[in-house]
Formats: C-alpha cells, sequence, structure tokens
C-alpha cells in the first residue's frame, strides 16, 4: 500500500537521535548563496593583481584577510584587503538563502542559534540583508575573534555568547576550513555539498541540501529531524 514516509537526506542518518543545546551556523554556502556574488568580486581583484584564479580552490572558507595576507604579503595588505572588501559590498547581485536554510533557522528557539563567519561584520549584515535572511540575533564575524577558521575562534565565541558548551553544538558548515574549526572547537558538524563535493567534507553527516531538515525541542534539548515526505513509497 503507498505511503506517505519521513526519509532522512542522504548522509544524515548518524545525527538523527542526538541532541544538542544549540545549532551554530556558517553563513557563506551554507545559508545564502553567494557564490557567484564571491567568485565575481575575488576573480576581478586576481585579475587586477595578476594572480591564478586557483587559489580559490583551496582557500574557500578562509577569512579574506587570511587570503590577501597569503598571497600578497604585508607590504600591500592594506591596499589589497580594502579592494577585495569594496568589491565584495557592492556586489549583491543574485545573493539568496539556500533551499531549506530559513525553515531550519525558524524551527530553532530564539536564543539557541548563532551565525559564526569568516566574514567581516558588515559584509555578514549586507549579504544577510540581500538574502532576506532571518537571522539569529547573535553573528559572530571575522572582526570578533583574533584568529579566523580553521582555528576555531568563532565557534568558541559563538557557544560562549549562547552560554552553552561548545560539545553541545552543533556546527553546520559547507567548507573544509570551517569543518577543521568546528573539529577544534569540540563540536559535532553536518557539512553541506554545494561549494565541496562530499568527500572533501569530514564531518558527522554530509546532506547535499537543508531541505527537509529542522529541528525539535526535546526535553528542553534540540533534535535533528527529517520532515521531508517521499509519495509511493510502500512497506
Amino acid at each position: 500500500m503507498p505511503l506517505t514516509q519521513a526519509m532522512p537526506p542522504s548522509g544524515v542518518d548518524g545525527l538523527l537521535g542526538l541532541t544538542f543545546d544549540a545549532v551554530l551556523f556558517d553563513l557563506d554556502g551554507t545559508l545564502v548563496d553567494s557564490t557567484p556574488a564571491v567568485v565575481r568580486s575575488w576573480l576581478t581583484w586576481a585579475a587586477e593583481e595578476n594572480l591564478d584564479p586557483g587559489f580559490r580552490d583551496h582557500m574557500h572558507g578562509m577569512p579574506a584577510p587570511e587570503i590577501v595576507l597569503a598571497l600578497v604579503g604585508t607590504e600591500r595588505f592594506s591596499e589589497s584587503l580594502r579592494r577585495v572588501l569594496e568589491l565584495e559590498h557592492q556586489d549583491t547581485e543574485d545573493i539568496a538563502p539556500l533551499p531549506g536554510a530559513q525553515t531550519m533557522l525558524s524551527s530553532i528557539p530564539v536564543g539557541r542559534a548563532a551565525i559564526a563567519t569568516s566574514c567581516t561584520a558588515t559584509l555578514a549584515s549586507v549579504r544577510i540583508k540581500a538574502a532576506g535572511l532571518q537571522a539569529p540575533q547573535l553573528v559572530v564575524s571575522y572582526d570578533d575573534v583574533s584568529a579566523g577558521k580553521p582555528a576555531p575562534d568563532a565557534f568558541l565565541k559563538a557557544a560562549a555568547g549562547l552560554g552553552v558548551h561548545p560539545s553541545r553544538c552543533l556546527v553546520v558548515e559547507d567548507a573544509p576550513a570551517g569543518i577543521a574549526a568546528a573539529r577544534a572547537a569540540g563540536c559535532r558538524v553536518l557539512a553541506v555539498t554545494g561549494t565541496h563535493q562530499a568527500d572533501d567534507l569530514l564531518a558527522d553527516a554530509v546532506v547535499d541540501t537543508l531541505e527537509g531538515l529542522e529541528f525539535q525541542s526535546v526535553g528542553g534539548n534540540l533534535q535533528l529531524v527529517a520532515t521531508a515526505s517521499l509519495q509511493g513509497h510502500s512497506v
């Protein structure tokens, strides 16, 4: 007999049934699709600097200041970073929330979620606004920490800001640098593909989309649940 069943997206099974005190989200590539705008900005800058654009392949997820410093050194750092941020602030065309992102955020009670991003505070604000995202009250940016991802500082600060222990947090990320930061902070990690292939994301669970996933309160804790209904399955 055909039934409507709730089935977890592939790869998420290992997190279902676990409980958390809070959920910490990366921003770009996780909650909002800013990839076209980011690529346009960095390729423009790379062309201006006569740089090989391939640097993005292994630096995605790292804070802009650290990428710029690694590529141009200290002498031209300030000027180059200013130009990169100028390009990124100007280009907000086609930035949008990723599928399932707003639903997942909305399922979490106030004060139990935060964003921990490699963006500066102003750039994070610009992209959240451009995407029309209803973001958590707490947003930890690169400006708030002494070291960016893959250092754990952003996630540690976000957990502290919510008053919870990092080991009781689930991090949602899209990049190896962010996953490494979450691991170093002692968090479990749900990774979403898009900017990277699944094989590059060494997380507790990897999904292709956040659609069909949200959180429910269980005994005062948060539990990841699958809500996607698949038609036509029989038992």
